[in-house]
């Protein structure tokens, strides 16, 4: 078994403030904490309602109870943790008399979504048995685990059915995703049957129509050149392959994963930290995020995926550059995809705007709007409907804090300057309380008070990270020169970081990208005159090579406000991307991420 070099606080360890805060709570209140919701996400098993259209419902309530149970290790809301409880009684009530929790019958199992769907059901159950105070509780699911994965034993692998035949979309790589929570189930039953059947997936590859794992590490044809190209369940099936590696310690399946990441990064992850500029698709969206496009693009399913699978290598390898990407994915996909102001969003089955769920699915880059989709659109019997981006959407929003601080065997790693406070237990066992200030959302100063009982050694670490031009240290007020500072800490001590943040420019296919910070900027119709042209070419004002900008004071949700001065002297307002495009029903609702500037 492979240790993982950081981990998450204690559950409820973390207090912070701003928006990683507020999100949180908002997360709780439109979503996890409605019963009603659950109650339809279980209803599903019960009736097995994916019959009717090989459809994907059973994949809600596992989806977004990881997220849930990801928020409670945030918050620690104990009225969440009763809704959780209630919501895994139902679905274990749903259990069929021979172990299986599934949406399809018999007769037509093994087919559509089926095995995505039975993913889900561990996947979220075993997020809940994480969290579970209830040792007898933690007993029963665990045997209905043991059942349901049993029931899939007994008819799919070596000598039975192909795993990558029991789903007709995808190539089967979506069935293949099963592969992380078989790895989990083994490792809390330590059962081998289930690491072998885990190990019988990677022979496959990952995928009917080629090798997954081969293709990544030989590094030759990138992920939008694979046989199969749909990026949340290949990344899903992704995060299979490095559960593999942690239990079992075969480098080869870390090096498949770093690759892929990698490749990815390069290729199809576009400014704002998603990918895919077609539909859910892997694309080349590096090269392609300038064009304009009808198509719906940028899914919020893939940017939570993409961070699910950047954290997991944060925590194992501590290696910071997964820390960066979190962060700009967070800050702009992701928190730009919450549906603040609860409007109504376009269904394209219904072909009409439907009542709101908590997030959006798609984010544009290039002049338009949001709101044109919700992703993974099904109803329930009742009419009623969800949708998968809105279900994987609690578990990015959590990720982003929880990140933030993390635990190691030496000390603490920082990879975000977020202001709150955090209740710790240092390496020696003891409290150490800790208090955080940033002067801005992007600081140009950042503080770290700490409060401990008695004199401790042990190593504070920081990410240096790439938006700031410079970056120095102090503790106490002393300039010290390494990131990794490791002394004896007493209560009162104070680290200081300060930050030199700067407008970067990035320019791609004649098209220009303005960043402060880790935030992308952003025109805005609402923000502007009635009317304004995003594709209007502008000319921006420089002086000594430097574009010039006065900041304003935020309005509303924006982390940032901005005007630059055009080369005729009139203004030009930017704010950051997430805050942009809100009001999407009305007229003036486009926003753009890439500039025609000169």
């Amino acid at each position: 078994m492979v240790n993982y070099i950081y981990q998450y606080p204690a559950p409820g360890a973390l207090k912070l403030e701003g928006k990683p805060e507020e999100f949180a709570r908002f997360v709780e209140e439109k979503q996890l904490l409605k019963r009603d919701v659950w109650a339809h996400f279980v209803e599903v098993f019960r009736i097995d309602a994916d019959i009717q259209d090989n459809g994907w419902r059973g994949e809600y309530w596992g989806k977004m109870m990881r997220g849930a149970c990801l928020t409670y290790r945030y918050t620690k809301n104990p009225a969440l943790y009763d809704v959780l409880t209630e919501a895994v009684r139902g679905l274990l009530d749903a259990q069929k008399s021979d172990g299986r929790i599934v949406t399809y019958d018999e007769e037509h199992e093994y087919h559509g979504w089926d095995m995505w769907s039975r993913k889900y059901v561990l996947t979220g159950l075993q997020h809940y048995y994480d969290i579970c105070t209830d040792e007898a509780f933690k007993s029963e699911i665990a045997r209905a685990m043991v059942r349901h994965a049993d029931a899939i034993l007994a008819k799919v692998g070596p000598g039975k059915i192909d795993i990558t035949t029991t789903s007709n979309f995808w190539a089967g790589v979506n069935s293949c995703s099963i592969l992380e929570p078989m790895v989990r189930l083994y490792s809390i039953t330590k059962e081998a049957r289930f690491l072998d059947f885990a190990a019988y997936i990677l022979s496959t590859g990952g995928c009917g129509a080629g090798n997954l794992i081969e293709l990544a590490i030989e590094n030759v044809k990138m992920p939008y050149e694979y046989p199969e190209v749909k990026a949340y369940e290949t990344m899903s099936f992704f995060e299979g392959v490095l559960a593999y590696y942690e239990v079992t310690g075969e480098e080869k399946y870390l090096d498949a994963v770093s690759k892929f990441v990698e490749a990815v990064a390069k290729t199809d992850i576009t400014v704002i930290g998603s990918a895919g500029c077609t539909h859910e698709l892997f694309d080349h969206s590096a090269a392609r995020q300038t064009e304009y496009s009808e198509t719906i693009m940028q899914e919020t399913c893939v940017t939570v995926t993409w961070m699910r699978l950047l954290s997991r290598l944060l925590l194992l390898t501590g290696d910071l550059k997964y820390a960066g990407r979190i962060e700009t994915a967070a800050l702009n996909a992701l928190y730009g995809a919450i549906n603040t102001e609860g409007l109504e969003q376009y269904s394209f089955e219904r072909k009409k705007y439907v009542a709101a769920l908590p997030f959006d699915s798609y984010s544009p880059l290039y002049n338009n709007r949001r709101g044109r989709g919700i992703g993974g659109y099904k109803e329930f019997a009742d009419g009623s409907y969800y949708g998968c981006c809105a279900c994987i959407a609690a578990a990015g929003v959590a990720l982003f804090p929880l990140d933030s601080v993390l635990s190691g065997k030496d000390g603490f790693l920082f990879t975000a300057y977020l202001s709150g406070s955090a209740s710790l237990t240092t390496p020696s066992g003891n409290p150490l309380t800790l208090v955080m200030k940033a002067d801005n959302p992007v600081p140009e100063k950042w503080t770290l008070a700490l409060s401990l009982d008695e004199a401790e050694e042990f190593s504070l670490s920081f990410r240096l990270p790439g938006w700031s031009a410079e970056t120095a240290l102090f503790v106490n007020g002393e300039k010290v020169t390494s990131s990794v500072i490791t002394r004896k800490w007493q209560s009162g001590d104070e680290v200081t970081l300060a930050f030199r943040p700067y407008i970067r420019e990035v320019r791609l296919n004649g098209r220009t990208a303005l960043l402060y910070g880790p935030y992308v900027l952003a025109r805005d119709q609402a923000k502007e005159a009635p009317g304004a042209d995003l594709a209007e070419t502008i000319s921006l004002a420089r002086e000594k090579g430097a574009l010039k900008a006065t900041f304003l004071p935020a309005e509303g949700l924006e982390s940032l406000r901005l005007v630059f001065e055009k080369a005729d002297g009139t203004p030009q307002l930017m704010t950051d991307y997430a805050s942009c495009g809100k009001n999407w029903l009305s007229e003036n609702a486009s926003i753009t991420a890439w500039h025609n500037v000169i």
